[in-house]
């Protein structure tokens, strides 16, 4: 590529960062006289490319499929299996549209990147590039939960890259992502902004999911005692108030923001509107007891029909897309550590939330109280599915093969890209 207008054109214009919005895009910029004032506003303007890439469907799939949400109004899917059963297959949008979004995305994340590399080195320049690493980190951490074996591209043009990778080097390769990212980006100032910390809490993710359980609880442990962050009131989290417990959420602000989470879970009847496409189900909405001081923000009602109440924009609005909160370490180093020393982090957590203390018998008690509280902690940030699926609960507590603890690759990519080959669990029962 000679010139950037056209990418400078749609980035600038749809950054998510207000002290870009007033600027103007330059009218092309040969690559090689690429400065560090372009290179920034590149950088700046992938915070929405990456927000509404992977569509609704890829922020909210681990909540649709795992077992607390149903489609509203229709009898066909009015249970969790019949939800997960007609959702999920190589040519349904819930699959399709996260990973068309994902791979569009990593292409600019790749060529915004390859611009950045190639600037003098400064403190800026690494800002940037852990901006770049942050982003294909997340990406490819939602990928590698999906998908396990996938591609790993790592340059605009792809080329031998396009074979798919074990889901061993997946992890990996996830894992590099946010350790650059730690040690590129500057430290925490703004929610909304990546930091060193923001890295560090997606790696304790990642060596969760990849189970390295002290790798996991070391890094968890330094953001619990890192005096710039706490636990808040849920009102304040969801409510847009100021709060220490965000470590980064996406601002998904209603000028630029195309994923209205919102929308699909209120209905009109809320006085901003809503589709309510989904709602929860009588189980999740039973799982919070009266004592528990995120129920009201969590689960509420419009008229007789129950809503996931942590986004309140409608179609009115739009609300912020939240990827990493403290609350999320403390049930991280709780699951890591173990029963016996697991339990204090675990009932700290739930004593901020107003519950009593529970102690559970073994390991297996413990590990299920530590899903129930992430159940009860994250509903609806997108966390349930995977959760069941990497601890190996997924097709007891939701009835249905064990295919679905994997997505299928989308039929059309198979057809158009002889490196991938579909996941054995597809192959052997596809309907």
């Amino acid at each position: 590529m000679k010139n950037i207008g056209v990418i400078l054109l749609c980035l600038a214009l749809s950054v998510s960062c207000g002290r870009y919005l007033d600027q103007s895009p330059h009218d092309g910029i040969p690559s090689g006289e690429i400065t560090h004032e372009h290179a920034e506003l590149l950088v700046t303007g992938l915070y929405n490319i990456v927000q509404y890439k992977p569509t609704f469907n890829g922020w909210a799939l681990f909540d649709l499929i795992g077992g607390d949400i149903v489609r509203t109004g229709a009898t066909s899917t009015n249970t969790p299996e019949l939800m997960v059963e007609s959702a999920i297959a190589p040519d349904m949008s819930i699959v399709t549209s996260p990973w068309n979004g994902y791979f569009a995305g990593l292409y600019q994340i790749n060529t915004v990147l390859d611009y950045v590399k190639r600037l003098p080195d400064s403190a800026q320049k690494n800002s940037m590039k852990g901006t770049c690493h942050f982003f294909r980190g997340l990406y490819y951490y939602n990928m590698a939960a999906r998908w396990r074996s996938l591609p790993i591209i790592k340059t605009p043009s792809g080329g031998e890259e396009q074979k798919q990778q074990s889901e061993e080097n997946v992890w990996e390769f996830v894992a590099e992502e946010f350790d650059n990212a730690m040690r590129l980006s500057p430290e925490f100032t703004d929610r909304n902004y990546v930091s060193a910390e923001a890295a560090k809490g997606l790696l304790a993710r990642t060596y969760l999911a990849m189970g390295k359980k002290s790798e996991a609880v070391a890094l968890a442990e330094e953001l619990i005692s890192d005096s710039r962050f706490g636990l808040s009131d849920f009102q304040d989290i969801f409510r847009g108030n100021p709060n220490n417990e965000e470590i980064f959420s996406f601002a998904n602000l209603l000028q630029e923001g195309k994923v209205n989470m919102s929308s699909y879970y209120y209905t009109k009847d809320s006085g901003v509107g809503g589709s309510y496409n989904f709602c929860p189900t009588q189980e999740a909405i039973e799982m919070y007891s009266e004592k528990d001081k995120r129920r009201d923000v969590s689960i509420a009602y419009q008229g007789n029909n129950p809503v996931l109440n942590k986004y309140c924009g409608g179609d009115a609005g739009r609300d912020p897309i939240y990827v990493v909160r403290l609350a999320e370490m403390y049930l991280i180093s709780a699951e890591c550590q173990g029963l016996e020393k697991g339990s204090d982090r675990l009932n700290e957590l739930r004593r901020f939330r107003g519950l009593d203390d529970i102690n559970p018998s073994d390991e297996e008690e413990f590990l299920d109280a530590v899903l129930d509280e992430r159940r009860l902690e994250l509903f609806g940030e997108g966390f349930r599915w995977y959760d069941l699926v990497r601890c190996g609960k997924y097709t007891s507590v939701v009835d249905v093969d064990e295919k679905y603890t994997v997505l299928p690759i989308p039929a059309r990519e198979l057809t158009l890209n002889d490196n991938l080959h579909q996941h054995l669990l597809w192959q052997a029962r596809m309907p």
